[in-house]
């Protein structure tokens, strides 16, 4: 479903090994595509905004940057908590100081996972869900 050739095999077949989606399926295209907000975390220079979408690949290629950070599932409420958070780090907007701190808190969520590789395994669950 994402594109990836990376598979794993499952006890009901092979599966994508980035979203999980069974190979072979493919989404009823009849059906509206689920929406999936997110929260994002892009790196310029020294700063970092923290934006939410509901159509990432859109919002994200609108916006200069050097660097996707993460994303994090949520909408509205999930960013405006994220901006109380890293208040003290905000700089004008939504950008905020490139810290440790706020690195760490994207680490801790990432978990490593590469940002479109997370954001497909969400979209391959609403689907499947």
């Amino acid at each position: 479903m994402c594109g990836s050739d990376a598979g794993l095999r499952a006890a009901d077949g092979w599966r994508c090994a980035d979203c999980g989606w069974r190979v072979g399926d493919a989404p009823d295209h009849d059906l509206p595509m689920p929406t999936v907000e997110v929260v994002y975390y892009l790196r310029f220079a020294e700063r970092i905004k923290v934006g939410t979408s509901r159509h990432p690949r859109r919002r994200v290629s609108a916006i200069w940057h050097d660097e996707l950070l993460g994303f994090e599932r949520g909408g509205r409420a999930l960013e405006q908590r994220r901006h109380r958070e890293f208040a003290t780090l905000r700089e004008g907007g939504e950008w905020f100081r490139d810290t440790p701190e706020l690195r760490a808190h994207i680490d801790a969520f990432t978990g490593g996972v590469p940002p479109w590789q997370a954001y497909a395994r969400w979209v391959a669950e609403a689907l499947a869900g």
